[in-house]
């Protein structure tokens, strides 16, 4: 069978079969739910939750806000907004048991896979009947005080605790690098959180679902989609974006690299998205920010990345390939203080609420997934004993 096939191409069953089935490698143009919880719009570049658009959440809420909207379908009250915010807040709290298990896996290399363990040992203790939502909170509160943790444990620095004055954002921060962040940093990781936060069905997304639709507990759900962004084509292309900048050196040498890399027909990391067929709304708005913060932390990879921006959009536009939101999301953590070892971790801890909006949502009507596969192989075959190989 033509393993290139269209997507959506019609496949005819064996007579054993009943009914038809439809390949699209990589599940390209397949829906796999409904949903409200947000579009991306590919063709105009333009991504909403619940009906509003992206660029109006970051410019006129918070991340707090934003997750309610996301998981309510409206606009929080004052009254729900601060019922919210004091849920999130309450939820963040780690004992000191959670503590020494997050010291027993210190040496453990990657800041995901001590993440998608220390969720599962969460699970693995949560055993109550209560709504999903409230455990989905839970998880939001506590992925960045696990990440924080972990990093300071690891650097062997004083762990700091949630600072209830604080938003979301500025606690992430501070109990990260130890230092209240100032309003322009706030905000700016305030919109950073947004941005990532949901983003329809992309993989990790659609790995969460599918966990979750066997009616396993929403932590293995998470563990799974945190295993899924760890992937260096989806949520750890954030940090290779710097190695390549690194690598590149200069922006005297941008030309060069983007004609070798096209020549080579080698992907060039932070370009290109599955269904943006223009700018990332996402990118865009990191950009502004990362030349608003260029002033104060002066970063030598943002002049590389306009010089690399200018390159391949000349060269590659026509084949509607423009930066997606890693090109620049790196850029921004690394001038705020974010090491890149957590960048994909930061992800996580936005993204979080839209693997467990979905899940929610999926719940309400859910259906185990089990898609078929087009068998190429042989049928007709015998055994062979050994003697006779």
């Amino acid at each position: 069978m033509c393993r290139t096939l269209n997507c959506l191409k019609e496949t005819k069953p064996e007579s054993s079969d009943k009914g038809k089935w439809f390949y699209s490698k990589g599940l390209e143009k397949v829906a796999v739910k409904e949903t409200s919880i947000s579009k991306v719009n590919g063709e105009k570049g333009k991504l909403i939750y619940r009906g509003i658009d992206i660029t109006e959440l970051v410019e006129k809420s918070c991340f707090e806000e934003v997750a309610f909207l996301i998981y309510n379908g409206h606009l929080p009250t004052r009254e729900e907004y601060r019922e919210f915010c004091k849920q999130l807040k309450n939820f963040g709290f780690i004992n000191e048991k959670l503590i020494d298990f997050i010291r027993t896996i210190k040496d453990i290399e990657d800041y995901m896979d001590i993440l998608k363990i220390v969720v599962s040992y969460i699970g693995s203790f949560d055993k109550s009947d209560g709504k999903l939502l409230n455990k989905a909170l839970k998880l939001v509160a506590m992925m960045p005080v696990i990440l924080s943790f972990a990093y300071r444990i690891k650097n062997a620095l004083e762990l700091i605790f949630p600072d209830e004055s604080l938003s979301h954002a500025g606690n992430l921060y501070y109990m990260f690098t130890g230092e209240k962040p100032d309003e322009v940093v706030e905000r700016i990781l305030d919109a950073a959180l947004i941005l990532h936060a949901e983003q329809g069905m992309n993989a990790s997304t659609f790995s969460a679902l599918v966990i979750s639709s066997t009616m396993t507990d929403i932590y293995s759900a998470i563990s799974g989609a945190l295993g899924c962004l760890k992937g260096p084509l989806h949520g750890g292309a954030n940090r290779e974006v710097l190695d390549m900048f690194d690598k590149i050196g200069s922006p005297k040498n941008v030309k060069k690299y983007v004609e070798d890399a096209i020549a080579k027909k080698k992907k060039i990391m932070g370009f290109g998205h599955r269904v943006y067929k223009t700018f990332d709304p996402r990118a865009l708005i990191l950009k502004k920010f990362a030349m608003e913060l260029q002033g104060k932390y002066n970063s030598p990879y943002l002049e590389i990345a306009l010089e690399m921006e200018k390159e391949v959009l000349d060269k590659l536009g026509k084949k509607s390939i423009y930066p997606n939101v890693d090109f620049y999301s790196g850029i921004v953590y690394d001038m705020i203080g974010f090491p890149r070892e957590v960048f994909t971790s930061l992800f996580a801890v936005s993204r979080v609420v839209g693997w467990t909006a979905h899940i929610i949502e999926y719940r309400c009507e859910n259906r185990i997934f089990r898609p078929t596969s087009i068998y190429t192989g042989p049928t007709e075959l015998k055994y062979i004993p050994f003697e006779e190989r």
